[in-house]
């Protein structure tokens, strides 16, 4: 039985697995025939939508123009001719509110037309089904052909160029402005660039449409924004009409100064550039700074030095009395914005001198050092340059180490300072010039700086000899380039006074350290040549007659020497100087007037002879022949 019943169990799962097998095939088969039908309905499809291979595919554009089912030639021909009539038409370009109206005609902007064409045929190309489903494709979902543009790059770039002109601008920022005693604010403006390079892409992008909107085209543009804006300056607005809605009183213990309103419109500053602060600035608040100043301050006083009879002493210095301008100018400003009592204080701060009296004492000028006197002489213009430069020689202070130069100190000579023309030496002959006699002053000076035994650096002496001055001691300066200088070699500052006493000036120097013995020697002058000679022309003397103007003088030498000796018999300094002078010109008039010729002389009335049987002579009477003026040797 259950050999049976497992037969019987066999035979069903044979039963089974059969009518699966079955099922599988017709499943197999089932799929091959839907996909062979399937592969036969695309096949149809495809070539159904093939459409022709020499026409465009259905959805292709170039330049915005559809040619769809147009063959080679009739789209070439759409795009040109249409490429013809819309190359004067412009296109108008933006930047904000600016248009821009350009041509595709004035840039030479041109379509390669046919190559765009040969590029729509290749869009559903291939055998029918393929190029069928390919067409299919761009028939919904379309293909644009951007033709290859070609355009004159100068002129674009010129273009672009005037573009840039009108379009640039740097950025504004908002600022507060004043009219009368109202303040306004003045919104900022961004500043725009003109991005060059994308703007010409645009530029010959949108001129090579064909399919031209009515809608004009947006220039690319960079942005430069602003850092201050009307809101930023809002809280200063509202301080500055505060500040000006009525008086400030200035306060100095019981005495005060009323500030208007319109003085107060010309002190405060309104905020500029990044700030966004009022502030007391400006021309007209350092005029009006200036002018109290004046009525206020108390100018500190220097120590100085008085000397007479060789004795100096100290006078003392003397504080001051400043504004402290920074403080007085926010109490102002404090004053102004507030909403309660409108009151500043002045405020003042002592000032010192630039030389105290313990400074002074410091410097260890505690004697004089050596002085020196020469005699006034010459024409009141002279005097007043002698008078002007020792004003402004006095009180020269000299650091030990330090080299005095008298160009320095007494500058320029020039109107404007005060000196007048007198006599000079130019080119060794006597002339005129501003500040003439100047050079007595520094031969005094030289000769103090001789006596006082410290190291000369540079002297120039005259060229010409000067009998008022000592022999081989003078000295002459001229601005900028002949200076008189002196190095301080004490331990101790110097002092040079200087004096004026109507007949003479003097010249001291005023020191310290170890004292110092001075010993001169003068040398005799030597004559080295004879004269030079001038010849004038003198049309009031006769031809051949000389007259000797000036006898003028021989060409000299000379040499002084100076031993300058320590404390303690160390000698310090043993110089000689030479000096040479060029002798003065020998002036002789030379006539240059015509001799008169000689009046004829009268004959003598003859008596007649006696008669005589002797035969008579006759004499001729004789010529005078005058002489012949040698050559006169005259200079122009």
């Amino acid at each position: 039985m259950a050999t049976l019943d497992g037969l019987r169990v066999q035979s069903t799962s044979v039963d089974v697995r059969s009518a699966r097998g079955r099922s599988a095939h017709v499943v197999v088969r089932m799929l091959v025939g839907a996909t062979l039908v399937v592969a036969v309905l695309g096949v149809l499809v495809g070539v159904v939508f093939a459409g022709s291979p020499a026409r465009v595919a259905e959805g292709v554009t170039v330049a915005g123009i559809d040619i769809g089912g147009l063959t080679a030639t009739e789209a070439l021909n759409l795009l040109e001719g249409r490429a013809e009539r819309v190359a004067r038409v412009p296109v108008s370009f933006t930047v904000g509110e600016q248009r821009f109206p350009l041509k595709a005609s004035a840039l030479g902007v041109e379509a390669d037309w046919a190559a765009a064409v040969a590029s729509a045929l290749s869009e559903g190309s291939g055998f029918a089904p393929v190029r069928g489903y390919k067409r299919l494709q761009t028939r919904f979902l379309g293909t644009e052909i951007a033709p290859r543009v070609r355009v004159y790059t100068s002129a674009l770039d010129f273009k672009l160029g005037q573009l840039a002109t009108a379009i640039d601008r740097g950025h504004v920022e908002a600022k507060l402005v004043r009219r009368g005693l109202a303040v306004a604010v003045v919104p900022g403006q961004v500043g725009r660039t003109l991005d060059r390079d994308a703007a010409g892409d645009v530029i010959v992008r949108a001129l090579a449409e064909l399919d031209r909107g009515s809608q004009p085209v947006r220039l690319p543009v960079s942005i430069d924004p602003i850092g201050v804006t009307a809101a930023d300056l809002a809280p200063a607005a509202r301080q500055a009409r505060l500040a000006l809605s009525a008086p400030v009183r200035l306060r100095f213990k019981k005495t005060s100064w009323k500030l208007p309103r319109w003085r107060l419109a010309e002190l405060i500053a309104l905020p500029s550039g990044s700030s966004m602060e009022l502030s007391i600035a400006g021309p007209k608040a350092d005029a009006w700074f200036g002018r109290l100043r004046r009525n206020v301050e108390r100018p500190p006083v220097d120590a100085t030095f008085a000397t007479a009879d060789g004795a100096i002493e100290i006078i003392p210095s003397k504080p001051g009395l400043a504004v402290d301008l920074p403080a007085t100018a926010e109490s102002i400003l404090a004053a102004a914005v507030s909403a309660g009592e409108r009151s500043a204080q002045l405020a003042l701060v002592t000032s010192q001198p630039k030389l105290t009296t313990a400074s002074a004492q410091g410097l260890g000028i505690v004697r004089r050092l050596g002085t020196y006197t020469t005699l006034n002489a010459g024409t009141s213009n002279r005097i007043t340059n002698l008078r002007r430069a020792i004003e402004l020689l006095g009180g020269a202070l000299v650091a030990p180490g330090g080299t005095f130069s008298f160009n320095n100190r007494v500058g320029p000579r020039t109107l404007e300072r005060g000196f007048l023309p007198a006599p000079v030496i130019i080119r060794d002959e006597y002339d005129e010039d501003v500040g003439g006699g100047v050079s007595q002053v520094a031969t005094t000076v030289f000769n103090a700086a001789w006596e006082s035994g410290v190291k000369i650096v540079e002297r120039n002496p005259h060229s010409l000899y000067i009998s008022r001055y000592q022999l081989g001691r003078d000295a002459t300066v001229n601005y900028p380039d002949l200076d008189l200088r002196f190095l301080n070699d004490t331990p101790k500052w110097i002092l040079v006074a200087a004096s004026w006493d109507g007949g003479s000036i003097t010249v001291s120097l005023y020191g310290g350290g170890p004292e110092r013995r001075v010993e001169s020697g003068e040398g005799t002058m030597r004559v080295t040549g004879p004269a030079r000679i001038r010849r004038t022309p003198d049309p009031t003397l006769e031809r051949g007659t000389e007259i000797v103007e000036d006898e003028g003088s021989e060409s000299r030498v000379t040499s002084v020497t100076r031993t300058v000796s320590g404390a303690n018999g160390e000698v310090i300094h043993d110089e000689t100087w030479n000096t040479s002078y060029r002798g003065d010109y020998r002036i002789i008039r030379v006539g240059t007037k015509p001799k008169p010729a000689p009046k004829p002389k009268k004959p003598e009335r003859e008596t007649p002879p006696p008669p005589t049987a002797t035969p008579t002579s006759t004499t001729s009477p004789s010529t005078t022949t005058a002489p012949v003026d040698p050559p006169v040797e005259t200079l122009p």
